[in-house]
């Protein structure tokens, strides 16, 4: 579905006219030629992310291109393009295809979110540092996922939360925790496609999107952890936040 090209330290993903929806930093729905995914520099503390984007489009030789709705040059919207940040190399990204969907993945794990689903009094208390607010942390497990088929609104929501609970699933199982205080998703279709109403895991898209997510996501860790020393909760991690607070349960 894309045109995949790494430079510089930026994966670019491009398709012409192609729909995104992105959870990232400055997300929502958008249309244009590319999405980025840009790996940042240990300590990265900039607050000025459009023009941190641009800088680091230009320098990997993309700039006046990520805006392009039509991919024919056109004048339009630079913020039209998402994009993600990560701490993760970009050697370490990684993609899975299957039928009609397509998917991306970094995966970094040294701030780890944990959701103890124990009683309150023997839930994992480790201490872990809470993420700042602000610029994404240094781990991070970025998604984008593509169908070439054209989704209904619903549908293309939905499968953002079809992708998240692949990378739970699949990150629970291999390193024990859910994903990272700083995760993000993308989701793309193609405007041309046949229309498609429901994209839950039982349907062809959800289910090829569940196994794509679930394989590029198990690629990438292995290339970033290659001796499976994953800041897991069985290590330490440098940053992360554990949720062990109990909610009031209430019958409505």
């Amino acid at each position: 579905m894309f045109e995949a090209t790494v430079s510089e330290g930026v994966l670019r993903l491009r398709r012409p006219g192609t729909r995104w929806l992105s959870t990232g930093w400055d997300g929502g729905w958008s249309r244009a030629a590319a999405a980025y995914n840009v790996t940042v520099p240990e300590g990265f503390d900039r607050t000025d992310l459009a023009a941190y984007r641009d800088e680091r489009l230009a320098r990997a030789g993309f700039a006046g291109e990520a805006d392009d709705p039509t991919g024919e040059g056109a004048d339009a919207d630079p913020d039209a393009s998402p994009t993600l940040f990560t701490g993760v190399s970009m050697e370490h990204a990684r993609g899975a295809r299957l039928g009609p969907a397509v998917a991306y993945a970094t995966v970094g794990l040294s701030n780890p979110a944990m959701l103890p689903t124990a009683p309150a009094d023997t839930a994992d208390s480790r201490e872990v540092t809470e993420a700042a607010e602000g610029p994404p942390g240094p781990g991070t497990v970025n998604l984008v996922v593509g169908t070439t088929r054209r989704l209904a609104p619903g549908a293309a929501a939905n499968l953002v939360a079809v992708a998240a609970e692949a990378k739970a699933a699949t990150l629970l199982a291999t390193a024990g925790v859910p994903g990272t205080t700083s995760d993000a998703v993308v989701v793309a279709d193609d405007s041309g496609g046949e229309p498609t109403e429901f994209s839950g895991s039982a349907t062809a898209v959800g289910g090829a999107a569940r196994a794509c997510v679930r394989d590029a996501v198990r690629a990438s860790l292995r290339s970033r952890y290659p001796d499976g020393d994953v800041p897991g909760p069985a290590a330490d991690a440098e940053h992360g936040v554990v949720t062990d607070e109990r909610a009031e349960v209430f019958d409505p």
